[in-house]
């Protein structure tokens, strides 16, 4: 007998006997032989009851995932045969080292040596599947500092049993690449650039935020909110304020580049901020079989379905596929549209600035929201916040939207010139 591909020899117990499990449970398989020297002759084990423990605790205590189904012992006057099978669930690794080439072990001939990032990578793949995040991470020493921040900010419990619903930790107790995405150590980012003018050439500022994909949200919305420039115009002998992006609209933009994205590119998330215009562009087009037109009448396939639901669970979307649809509202009464440019490898939306697009001429054609105000202004004489609330079914800040719109669509004034005059008639 000698050393090959499946068989290996060990004069006798050494810690490093999980290496060459953890290789043949990796690789096709093999034998171990513990009593025989490097030529195969037998040597002497003296305790072989207290070398076979030692065996099985170093393999049940030492490696990740479980091995031990996969490995069975037999015991002779020759020594001890330590069978082990190819795995299901590899890479198995010392849990010490992580899933990294110290860690990993592959057979290559008669030795035991460390594994490749690809031969890694296609091991997890071939277990895991396709879908990046149920797969296991690559990096499993994580800390969710941040996440538990936000989880907190949100009302929502943030332990073990939370991370293990959610996906956080997969079913084998080892973090997976969702958890990859929401800790601390998240290696994707989002890169902002402010030009001057409407084409790329001079930058005015340029920025990167990193960490969790939850802190990177909150930053992106602060970060944007310092490049939306509030601008009034004058209605008569009111002044009317409009911001260059409603709000809303850059937040669902930044959720959607956020939540649909392919992590499995290294690339980061691009906004690039124009005079005239705001970029968001991802990485990874469409899923198989949508449409851009499908995206609008709110046809929604999330690439990242658990991440998804993370922010949902948090709060931060209502219900999948109403995004792009509540953009294109705040839009309804403007000639410039927000656009999708969608490709084999990535995704763009561009929200025009509302201080450059010119309003529709809406006054003569006043939709269907303001046709209902209008109805209600001719029974009543003035209508005010709450009741926009009440005629419409919608919240505060969009009844102050459509306000905003119908007074710059010289469909309405506001009564009085006090701060806390808040009643609106009809323009003459």
């Amino acid at each position: 007998m000698r050393e090959t591909n499946n068989i290996e020899f060990k004069r006798e117990y050494t810690d490093d006997i999980k290496k060459a499990v953890m290789a043949f449970a990796n690789s096709g398989g093999g034998v171990i032989y513990v009593g025989r020297d490097n030529e195969g002759n037998v040597y002497p084990t003296p305790d072989m009851d207290g070398t076979l423990t030692r065996i099985t605790n170093s393999i049940r205590d030492g490696l990740l995932p479980d091995v031990t189904m996969f490995v069975r012992y037999e015991m002779s006057e020759s020594g001890i045969a330590v069978t082990v099978s190819e795995g299901t669930h590899k890479p198995y690794f010392l849990p010490e080292k992580g899933l990294k080439p110290s860690g990993v072990y592959v057979r290559q001939g008669a030795s035991s040596v460390p594994a490749s990032f690809e031969q890694i990578r296609a091991m997890i793949k071939l277990t895991d599947g396709d879908r990046f995040e149920t797969a296991r991470s690559l990096t499993q020493g994580l800390t969710f500092r941040e996440a538990a921040d936000e989880f907190e900010r949100c009302g929502v419990a943030f332990g073990e049993s939370r991370m293990r619903t959610l996906g956080i930790i997969g079913a084998d107790g080892l973090y997976t690449n969702l958890g990859l995405l929401l800790s601390d150590q998240c290696a994707h980012t989002i890169k902002f650039a402010v030009f001057n003018g409407t084409k790329k050439g001079e930058f005015k500022t340029r920025k990167e935020i990193e960490g969790s994909v939850l802190r990177q949200m909150r930053s992106a919305f602060d970060f944007l909110s310092l490049s939306n420039n509030l601008f009034a115009n004058l209605s008569g002998l009111d002044r009317v304020e409009q911001y260059d992006y409603p709000e809303i609209a850059v937040r669902e933009a930044m959720l959607n580049a956020i939540i649909h994205r392919d992590y499995s590119f290294s690339g980061s998330i691009i906004v690039n901020v124009y005079d005239d215009r705001m970029e968001f562009v991802s990485l990874g087009g469409l899923m198989p079989g949508l449409r851009t037109e499908d995206l609008f009448v709110g046809v929604s396939q999330p690439r990242n379905e658990k991440l998804a639901n993370v922010f949902y669970r948090l709060k931060h979307i209502e219900a999948y596929g109403t995004g792009l649809r509540l953009i294109m509202q705040y839009y309804e009464d403007f000639e410039v549209k927000p656009e999708i440019t969608a490709t084999h490898g990535a995704f763009a939306l561009t929200l025009p600035n509302m201080n450059h697009a010119r309003p529709l001429r809406s006054a003569h054609k006043p939709n269907k929201q303001h046709s209902a105000i209008l109805d209600y202004l001719r029974s009543n004489g003035a209508v005010t916040n709450e009741n926009v609330q009440d005629i419409l079914g919608i919240k505060q800040t969009r009844a102050y939207a459509i306000i905003r719109e119908m007074v710059g669509a010289g469909l309405l004034v506001k009564r009085g010139s006090g701060k806390e005059d808040n009643e609106y008639i009809p323009a003459e």
